[in-house]
């Protein structure tokens, strides 16, 4: 069974009743909207209708967005040439591309350059800038980047070119000395405009610009699907000024009058019948195209992919996008297995460190983030993640990803005096540092992690809205859902759970997964499942609760809801002869259980391996499969007390 801990929200059934009723819809949702921090009907109908807020003109919020229009007006007036530093991220990569299309709609002279991922690394950097004057440059605009590039910012001032920096990074201390600065984090928390990504930014910049120049029609739809594609595929937060927009760009996605958003559309297997596309159609399908050349290859194709007007050219492009991504996979894949095959046959005691650390040669650094991601959803451990950037392997590269409790970029200012570059945010993070210092730098992060962690938190978080019974899963209920939408990052898809299921029919489908039939415990109605990459688990036992989202499957015209697993566990009520429990023995996670018809005690690690012991033997048998497991001597200190807690955790 997966190693989870739920996280079920306070039920109201009153104040839910309320909402429900003022909004229309069904009391699961209600308490689902006050699960959001939506207290009111009011609060809830500008949320669920977010064109009917009043929002304030950005010329309002950023300081120095009037400044950056008349700079880049007087450019374009006087053919002074216009040059965008990107990032190679799909953020990056969409602000570039939609800074190029607005500013040569505008008739300005402008070209791009983004720095090399394995051999620069992020953000604009004084190989860039001298590159920029010698091209006689005028102005640099950054995009996705630049708000702690000081020296790069100072070698532009020094080289006489003006610079405007477009960013959403936390800001540092001490800010760069450029022309004008465009960034959220600038704006007070309750700004609507704060939770903007780097596209965000770049197309309240152009839209502003246009709209002084009265070239905005015609101009407009093309952006704003930049905007949608770029902020989802970053996994900003779908809140406040991206929701009003992200709504209307959803809906003119399947539409498209980009080539480029044609043919990623076309290569991806993403319906165009679609009224909208969903976060889920850009996050899991559109996105990871785009940012796998990012990871792997040269920019250059996505933006040339979304800045072409030629189909033949956007279809060669999204192609290659397409062969990447199956090379990205391929790559993950391996690299997955390697981690996971490393943690669980070495000793490295990650329980007890509260941080996972991996280090390997050979691992590709383009992607050993979304590895990191992975493994995170696995062990529900923080996991920092790195490969040698030479062949002596002298300096190491990597990526981390938290867990809620643990803050990344704070978890790097804490081991900073260990570090080269380093830079992130709560969830996210990249760092390097000279191989000398590795053993050093699990000792701080593991310090760290003391300060945050519980051995609890150690396990993968399953955020559950509410309780549902399989008689209120209608397909009412989940047109209702997509009032809700757009569902993602600070806005996510509601969750059920229902205790009690039997599981009636299973099987594995594709790589790994599981699919499933599933009756309410009256056996009234039944359910169909997935549980993506849950073949490890196959096959489940005969009762369990479930926490689950809504998706609907259509096939030859008719369409069904399903169910999508994200979370299960036995269920306390159910009989099954056999006893359950979790503890913690030397600050390691393990469970237990009894199977009482077999007189058989079993303890499992949070690494895979199982100790069995059967009443009144001295020996058990120790290892991950009974086939291949060891007999050891179970009277041993530290067996004997690993028993008296699994026993005490069972109350016998």
């Amino acid at each position: 069974m997966p190693n989870q801990r739920w996280q079920i929200s306070s039920a109201n059934p009153e104040k839910a009743n309320q909402l429900a009723q003022g909004t229309g819809l069904s009391p699961l949702l209600g308490q689902v909207l006050l699960n959001r921090g939506f207290d009111t009907v009011d609060q809830a109908m500008v949320y669920l209708y977010p064109e009917s807020q009043a929002m304030p003109s950005p010329m309002d919020e950023f300081p120095d967005l009037a400044i950056s229009v008349e700079m880049l007006k007087e450019a374009i007036a006087e053919n002074e040439k216009i040059a965008i530093c990107g990032d190679y991220d799909a953020d990056g990569m969409t602000s570039t591309a939609l800074l190029l299309r607005a500013l040569r709609w505008l008739g300005a002279d402008v070209e791009y350059g983004i720095p090399s991922r394995m051999k620069e690394g992020y953000g604009i950097n004084t190989r860039i800038v001298e590159e920029f004057a010698n091209e006689g440059v005028g102005i640099i605009l950054t995009v996705d980047n630049g708000i702690a590039a000081h020296d790069a910012i100072a070698r532009a001032v020094e080289l006489g070119l003006m610079v405007i920096i477009t960013d959403h990074h936390d800001l540092p201390p001490e800010l760069p000395n450029a022309d004008a600065i465009l960034n959220p984090k600038q704006l007070p928390e309750s700004s609507p405009y704060r939770s903007l990504a780097g596209v965000g930014v770049a197309y309240i910049l152009a839209v502003t610009l246009a709209q002084d120049l009265g070239q905005l029609q015609g101009l407009t739809s093309q952006l704003l699907e930049l905007f949608t594609l770029g902020t989802i595929a970053d996994l900003a937060p779908l809140t406040d000024i991206n929701r009003r927009w992200l709504k209307r760009g959803l809906q003119r996605l399947p539409k498209s009058q980009l080539a480029g958003i044609q043919a990623l559309i076309q290569m991806s297997g993403v319906s165009e019948d679609q009224i909208a596309l969903k976060p889920e159609d850009i996050g899991f399908k559109l996105g990871p195209r785009i940012n796998a050349v990012g990871r792997l290859a040269d920019p250059q194709i996505v933006i040339e992919l979304l800045t072409t007007s030629d189909a033949g050219i956007a279809l060669e492009r999204a192609m290659q996008c397409e062969q990447i991504n199956q090379k990205r996979q391929q790559l993950c894949a391996e690299i997955e297995e390697e981690a996971i095959a490393l943690i669980e046959t070495e000793a490295l005691n990650w329980q007890q460190q509260r941080v996972l650390v991996l280090v390997q040669p050979d691992w590709h650094h383009g992607v050993i983030g979304i590895v990191a991601s992975r493994l995170v959803e696995r062990y529900g451990v923080p996991v920092f993640i790195g490969t040698y950037e030479d062949e002596n392997q002298e300096h190491i590269r990597g990526s981390a990803r938290g867990i809620p409790e643990f803050h990344v970029f704070e978890a790097l200012q804490f081991c900073h005096d260990l570090l080269g570059k380093f830079g992130g945010h709560q969830a996210a993070g990249g760092f390097s540092l000279p191989s000398e210092n590795l053993t050093a730098f699990q000792t701080q992060l593991s310090h760290f992690a003391h300060q945050c962690l519980e051995p609890e938190h150690l396990k993968p978080l399953v955020a559950i809205d509410t309780e549902a019974n399989f008689n209120q899963i209608t397909y009412n209920l989940y047109q209702q859902i997509d009032r809700l939408h757009p569902c993602g990052i600070g806005n996510p898809d509601p969750i059920f759970w229902t205790p009690n299921v039997r599981v009636v029919e299973q099987r594995l489908v594709g790589k790994g997964h599981l699919k499933l039939t599933l009756s309410g415990f009256d056996g009234t109605k039944q359910l169909n499942a997935i549980a993506w990459r849950w073949g490890e688990y196959f096959p489940l036992p005969s009762t369990v609760d479930i926490a689950y989202k809504l998706k609907d499957n259509a096939w030859n015209g008719t369409v069904t809801i399903e169910l999508e697993l994200v979370g299960i566990r036995v269920s306390e009520s159910a009989p099954s002869g056999i006893k359950k429990a979790e503890f913690y023995h030397n600050e390691r996670r393990y469970t237990c259980s009894l199977w009482e018809s077999l007189n058989e005690l079993r303890i499992r690690n949070s690494e895979g391996k199982v100790l069995v012991i059967q009443k009144g033997q001295r020996t058990g048998l120790l290892g991950f499969k009974r086939d291949d497991a060891k007999q050891v001597d179970v009277t041993q200190p530290h067996y004997y007390q690993l028993i008296k807690a699994a026993t005490r955790a069972l109350n016998l």
